[in-house]
């Protein structure tokens, strides 16, 4: 068997094809997803994996006139938020159980909420949280950034460079969350899933079998990630913020508020294109992503290369796949790391 960094290092070389299938890292776990079927496989604190599957139907499918360009991105980006949600609250509940055995009693707020609400009591309060969280995210990387640049106006004439110099400043913010989040160990773990997601899924589309050996030779880094989204929505409202300029502070935050609609369904096609097309255009569009990836994934061990693997095969029949796109002998031969070199997510990648 040859060796795993000569197949590393000829990752970019391959064939790579579309499988269809997108995912997201939860807490100690992955969501996988392909159409309308998901699995989350998850980590348990005692060791054992447990996988749930279920199917869940998007905005889109229920309605396909909302699966147009431009306004697709904007149900598909609502849908990733509650099924992540979904997923992620999914997850945690194995470690809300095992500080039960514990001994730990709840909150006084979760009892409350219990209290009056009794079953919905999760469900509403995870709505609030994603609501909140939104806000939050608004608040600090659309409204912040216009709110501190109307007071450089005095200084800096130029609209233009204003707009530029707010883009960057967003960027800089971002980038900041993203380094201090990482330093949480919880968020930290989230990353290597996050790394393991993209891993089976580079596998899978490089037509190599899904084993922990394949999986971990494979990139972390991947065209159709959800972070990559994010730098498109970045970069694209630079462009945006400097078209539609407006005097009064007030005008501007909120045509910065009615704007990002408009701008996460233009990423969204942006991102569609650069994770189905292989040319020197989307190469380049890739790479500020794949930088940005750097910092949302992280290498996995073997055990979470395996709960990411467990939820793959719930829902993606990778062999049946793999023998129709690549056709190749080696998943009967049992060969391993084959060093042939080395996603429009289906919901989103986290």
């Amino acid at each position: 068997m040859r060796g795993m960094k000569g197949m590393k290092g000829r990752e970019g070389a391959s064939c790579q094809v579309y499988s269809g299938i997108g995912g997201q890292a939860v807490l100690e776990g992955i969501m996988m997803k392909n159409k309308t079927r998901y699995a989350v496989s998850v980590r348990k604190p005692d060791g054992s994996i447990d996988v749930k599957e279920d199917e869940y139907l998007s905005l889109t499918d229920k309605h396909p006139i909302l699966n147009v360009p431009f306004l697709r991105g904007i149900f598909s980006f609502a849908d990733s938020m509650v099924l992540g949600m979904r997923c992620l609250n999914y997850s945690a509940s194995f470690y809300e159980d095992d500080e039960e055995e514990a001994g730990k009693e709840p909150s006084n707020l979760e009892k409350r909420m219990q209290g009056l609400m009794g079953e919905k009591a999760e469900s509403i309060l995870s709505g609030v949280v994603m609501v909140f969280s939104f806000a939050v995210a608004l608040l600090l990387f659309v409204v912040f950034p216009a709110w501190v640049m109307s007071f450089l106006k005095r200084f800096i004439g130029s609209e233009l460079a204003l707009s530029l110099l707010e883009g960057a400043f967003r960027v800089a913010l971002f980038v900041l969350y993203i380094l201090l989040v990482s330093r949480m160990p919880d968020i930290a773990r989230t990353f290597q899933y996050h790394g393991a997601e993209h891993k089976c899924i580079n596998c899978i589309e490089h037509g190599l079998p899904l084993t922990v050996e394949n999986v971990a030779a494979s990139s972390k880094e991947h065209k159709r990630c959800g972070t990559s989204f994010i730098v498109y929505v970045l970069m694209i409202s630079i462009l945006f913020f400097m078209v539609f300029r407006f005097e009064n502070i007030w005008a501007k935050l909120l045509s910065r508020l009615v704007l990002i609609p408009v701008i996460a369904g233009v990423s969204y096609e942006v991102l569609r294109i650069v994770g189905t097309k292989d040319n020197a255009l989307t190469r380049l569009l890739f790479v500020p992503g794949m930088w940005m990836q750097g910092l949302t994934t992280k290498e996995p061990d073997e055990k979470e290369i395996e709960v990411a693997i467990e939820a793959v095969e719930k829902v993606f029949d990778w062999k049946e796949f793999e023998e129709k796109h690549f056709g190749h002998a080696s998943v009967e031969a049992g060969v391993s790391a084959v060093p042939i070199g080395l996603e429009i997510p289906a919901s989103r990648h986290g």
